[in-house]
């Protein structure tokens, strides 16, 4: 399965929708970012895709709903819970913000993720 890397253009534009709140940060993963709340996903690049995890069916319906979203991630594999946005999103950085605002506020009241034990 081959990772696509995103351009450095879409991540500083990745990092700027990322809202500067506490608990929130933006990692590495698999070549690519993600950014977290409380240690849970809620936004993340896939190459040049932008992903969003929305936990309310309402959301992801009304996401859905908009020409170009569909899977996020690998074709082979894609990430369970996740949407990618229209690949224009980089041109829309209000449409963009207020999907990942709206899936940090949706992620965010999840119970935070437990740290992993290193052996």
């Amino acid at each position: 399965m081959e990772i696509p890397k995103p351009s450095d253009q879409a991540k500083a534009l990745f990092r700027d929708l990322i809202p500067d709140v506490p608990g929130v940060a933006v990692k590495p993963m698999f070549g690519n970012l993600g950014a977290y709340i409380n240690g849970n996903m809620f936004a993340g690049l896939f190459g040049e895709d932008l992903g969003v995890k929305l936990i309310e069916k309402s959301s992801r319906d009304e996401l859905t709903a908009i020409d170009g979203t569909g899977p996020f991630g690998p074709a082979e594999r894609p990430m369970g819970g996740y949407t990618s946005l229209p690949s224009t999103w980089a041109s829309m950085p209000t449409m963009a913000s207020s999907w990942v605002q709206r899936a940090m506020l949706e992620v965010g009241a999840l119970p935070p993720k437990k740290a992993r034990v290193k052996k």
